[in-house]
């Protein structure tokens, strides 16, 4: 019991360096196009193209470009499998709390599993249930505003010289 205590302290690890002026401003100007055009999107047409996980997803595209979990795989696969559990769960099994958290579990197993793992996906089971979203929101806007944020990632992060984006893509 007591190591378990102990645990609780942490391990007083040194915070991790401060971003510089340059490196804030570009993930703020790369957010801020990303977001535009799927809000421009959502606002133009009869489709949404947005969703609050977005916004994470940002945090780690432009911020944290070289994370596994920024990897375009990754938050497309981890956005879809994540909406579609919920989106499974929701219609099949019912509007449940525990329905939701299987739909939540699940997503996080498979996302593991399929080495897809995408944080700000987790959220998105939450969201259909919260929203009651029909099978379409597979597609619009998780699928498609995934593809779009992809690509303006791809495009942003490579203008900077010290960065190559992506990683990997499959």
């Amino acid at each position: 019991m007591m190591n378990y205590i102990k645990k609780l302290k942490g391990n007083k690890a040194k915070l991790p360096p401060k971003a510089n002026a340059i490196e804030v401003a570009f993930a703020f100007i790369g957010a801020f196009i990303a977001i535009s055009v799927v809000a421009y999107l959502t606002n133009s047409y009869e489709n949404i193209f947005i969703m609050g996980s977005f916004g994470a997803t940002c945090v780690l595209l432009f911020g944290f470009s070289n994370s596994p979990f920024s990897q375009p795989r990754n938050i497309f696969f981890g956005h879809t499998i994540s909406t579609f559990m919920g989106l499974f769960f929701f219609h099949f099994v019912g509007d449940y709390w525990w329905s939701l958290a299987l739909a939540l579990a699940l997503a996080i197993a498979v996302m593991l599993l399929t080495r897809t793992v995408h944080p700000p996906a987790g959220s998105n089971p939450v969201i259909v249930f919260i929203m009651g979203s029909s099978w379409n929101f597979l597609f619009f806007p998780t699928a498609l505003g995934a593809i779009i944020i992809i690509l303006i990632g791809v495009f942003y992060n490579n203008l900077h010289k010290k960065r190559v984006y992506p990683n990997y893509w499959i």
